[in-house]
């Protein structure tokens, strides 16, 4: 026997039950003129009496709410499919949206320019209540635009070279890790292994975290006296990491370790390395940035920087919902990532 699916009380209940017309309920609920306080209690307490609640197409219609989150992400697709970061951060924020009845609208794009195009349109459809902005721009224009909509945001992330939060924005918080002290914990680490050549195959040039680690990499590598110490940019991908280990190890001088900005590039490199006869970490000693169940999976295991990422978007999507609730924006320096060793780091030539 087929069920009969719940019914939603509606708006015309309400006004049956509380003696009064629609629009009359209407003005009452959405807080408009129209009716007298009196009234406005009367079917204020028949819609809690019988468990209304606004549906999130009806808000959004409105122009009172989405009910929902945004997050774009401009980064070409093919770089994405094997990287776990954003799966990791994704998963995290999804929690804390769902304990508060919250939807997550995402988006993949090609550039920042298409994710200001989007902005504008949720903005000005009413999809969104607010956004989440990933991977920090030198002179990036998003704050600005967000700004500028009054559209309530978390930048993930530190946006300048230096590691400093955002200027002071109304309804837009900050949550970042300190990539600077991060890279100077893996340089210490290689250094007194007795490392002297270093590479860094860093990720995208115009994110501010890649500057800022191939500026951290500079800054360690100069107050530590190391002159052969230099960072190659690449797009994140398996591909584009090989190749680059590949052109760095025909060098002349070639590195004795290599740094890599993710995971998906670590165990790429760590193939070419097999591919080439260089041991490791006898012939060659590898880091990943970010550490994942591939860093922990490969022969031999790869020493990697580790957080609780999944913790890192449950705080940003805290963050935000701390301001939709109209709490004040705020710049929050979140946990560093820490250097686990494992075996695929060693004296140079040992």
């Amino acid at each position: 026997m087929r069920r009969t699916p719940a019914r939603r009380p509606t708006i015309k209940d309400i006004a049956r039950r509380a003696g009064v017309s629609e629009s009359a309920v209407s003005f009452a609920l959405n807080g408009r003129p129209g009716v007298s306080e009196a009234t406005r209690t009367r079917v204020r307490r028949v819609a809690e009496q019988l468990g209304w609640q606004p549906s999130a197409a009806a808000r959004a219609l409105s122009g009172e709410g989405a009910a929902t989150v945004g997050l774009v992400l401009a980064r070409p697709a093919r770089t994405l499919g094997g990287e776990s970061f954003f799966l990791r951060l994704v998963s995290g924020v999804q929690e804390v949206l769902s304990a508060h009845g919250l939807g997550l609208l995402f988006q993949v794009v090609e550039d920042v320019g298409a994710e200001c195009a989007v902005h504008r349109r949720w903005w000005a459809e009413h999809r969104v209540d607010g956004v989440l902005v990933v991977d920090p721009r030198a002179a990036d224009p998003r704050p600005a635009l967000l700004d500028e909509l009054g559209l309530p945001a978390v930048i993930i992330g530190a946006p300048d070279d230096t590691g400093r939060p955002l200027p002071d924005h109304g309804a837009i918080s900050t949550l970042w890790a300190d990539d600077t002290g991060a890279m100077a914990s893996v340089v210490g680490h290689l250094h007194a292994l007795g490392h002297r050549r270093i590479t860094h195959i860093a990720g995208l040039p115009e994110l501010a975290h890649t500057r800022r680690r191939m500026a951290g990499l500079r800054a360690e590598a100069e107050r530590r006296g190391l002159p052969e110490v230099r960072s190659v940019t690449t797009d994140y991908s398996d591909t584009e990491g090989a190749e680059a280990t590949r052109r760095v190890l025909a060098a002349p001088r070639p590195p004795t370790a290599l740094v890599y900005d993710n995971d998906v590039m670590a165990v790429a490199g760590l193939a070419v390395a097999a591919e080439r006869g260089v041991p490791v970490p006898g012939g060659l000693s590898i880091v990943a940035w970010d550490d994942s169940v591939l860093c922990r999976s490969t022969h031999p295991a790869l020493t990697a920087l580790a957080r609780d990422t999944a913790a890192f978007g449950r705080h940003a999507a805290e963050e935000l919902v701390a301001l939709l609730a109209g709490g004040p924006a705020r710049r929050v320096q979140d946990v560093t990532p820490q250097l686990v060793v494992r075996d695929s780091t060693a004296p140079p030539g040992s």
